[in-house]
């Protein structure tokens, strides 16, 4: 059962980030492409994690969002608009009423999608309250997250939610990245 809730949020999450490649980029969206490697870990029981390329590009509104094994298949593809969330498979298309629904069945928690744009940037989402970390450390708290910069010069970014059951994202742009 362990090893099989591993590979089906792997499979998905991957779907996920890879998306984006499979799928033009919404108009207008081209000089908002984001792309590099990230992880995703639960601290469930069992443990789910995740490791894979990502295309997101578009933004909060609309976008499309592709994960990719690290072979270079598709694992799963992501695409939305105001009103309806498309997550793409191998072999299954599924929709939501919205990216907050998708995010959730696909990591089997909630993430917030929407403020990924901004925090992949190193920058708070501008629809949420946020606060400066204190101190000399780089980055801020929203939405319950803890959002770091630590290796920000070399495209580094990590979104940690401590509430039950800790999530750790991890994310590094390509340096072609915006």
């Amino acid at each position: 059962m362990r090893r099989r809730g591993s590979r089906w949020l792997a499979v998905t999450a991957s779907s996920l980030l890879l998306a984006c490649a499979g799928l033009t980029p919404p108009h207008g969206a081209g000089d908002r492409l984001l792309s590099g490697r990230l992880s995703v870990r639960v601290d469930s029981d069992p443990p789910r994690a995740l490791s894979a390329a990502f295309e997101l590009s578009g933004d909060a509104g609309t976008g499309a969002l592709v994960l990719t094994s690290p072979l270079g298949s598709t694992l799963a593809q992501a695409h939305w608009t105001p009103t309806e969330a498309v997550l793409e498979t191998p072999g299954s298309s599924r929709s939501y009423p919205d990216l907050d629904a998708l995010a959730e069945h696909a990591l089997g928690e909630r993430v917030p999608l929407a403020a990924l744009f901004d925090w992949l940037r190193g920058r708070p989402w501008p629809d949420s309250p946020s606060q400066r970390l204190p101190g000399d450390e780089r980055g801020f708290t929203q939405l319950g997250w803890r959002v770091t910069l630590p290796h920000d010069a070399q495209g580094w970014v990590q979104a940690q939610r401590a509430a039950a059951p800790a999530v750790t994202m991890r994310a590094r742009l390509d340096p072609a990245t915006p």
